[in-house]
């Protein structure tokens, strides 16, 4: 008796499906990634052998070598907050929809006296171009401003957790008269710690930290 013949399939597979999964797939993790702030200027930091990842949601206060000081508000949930608060406590004399085109611009790098004016401009300022914060005068640090009102945002919170997100960003050739109108800016805020990004780079071999971490089993950088 003769074997049953099995009829053939079609050895073709419909991709279809998978491929609507894969594009699914790639359209969330395009919307779910967390882009990098955008930085007021670049500057080269200097380098350190910490690595510790900075907060995502960071009040970054960025130094130029030329000496401006630009400001990044990176929490997006205090930002409209804040500048309420300074166009109050300043009598900026912003309308709602000026504070709401501040709050678009990715950085803060003017005198108080210059937002309106430049509100009124539709074309972007490159930043090379801009004055930046004036911190230089003690008597009118307007870094001591931004920060006061950074405070009344916070107001309620923790403090520490507020220091946490506190980032001073500085070229390196950068000169420290700067970099201490600033800390002026913090203390007279009541803020006595912050932190300071620098480029990560591995630890030398035969130093101290590296024969720490290689005690502890951390081989490369902290």
């Amino acid at each position: 008796m003769g074997r049953a013949k099995l009829p053939r399939k079609s050895t073709n597979i419909d991709m279809t499906a998978m491929c609507d999964v894969a594009f699914l797939l790639l359209s969330f993790f395009i919307l779910a990634t967390k882009q990098k702030p955008p930085e007021a200027i670049t500057v080269t930091a200097p380098s350190s052998v910490s690595s510790k990842a900075a907060p995502e949601k960071s009040i970054l206060i960025t130094l130029t070598k030329e000496g401006k000081v630009f400001l990044l508000l990176g929490d997006e949930t205090k930002k409209a907050d804040i500048l309420r608060d300074i166009n109050t406590t300043r009598g900026l004399g912003l309308s709602d929809a000026e504070l709401k085109k501040l709050g678009k611009l990715g950085f803060i790098g003017m005198p108080l006296g210059a937002i309106k004016g430049m509100l009124a401009i539709d074309q972007a300022i490159p930043p090379e171009k801009l004055e930046g914060i004036p911190v230089k005068d003690t008597l009118n640090n307007e870094m001591v401003d931004w920060l006061r009102s950074i405070n009344n945002a916070y107001a309620g919170g923790s403090q520490r957790a507020l220091e946490e997100i506190i980032l001073i960003k500085g070229d390196n050739l950068a000169k420290y008269p700067i970099f201490k109108d600033i800390k002026y800016a913090l203390k007279k805020n009541n803020m006595f710690k912050f932190r300071i990004v620098t480029n990560s780079e591995t630890v030398p071999q035969g130093s101290e930290l590296f024969i720490r971490n290689k005690a502890t089993g951390k081989i490369g950088t902290e």
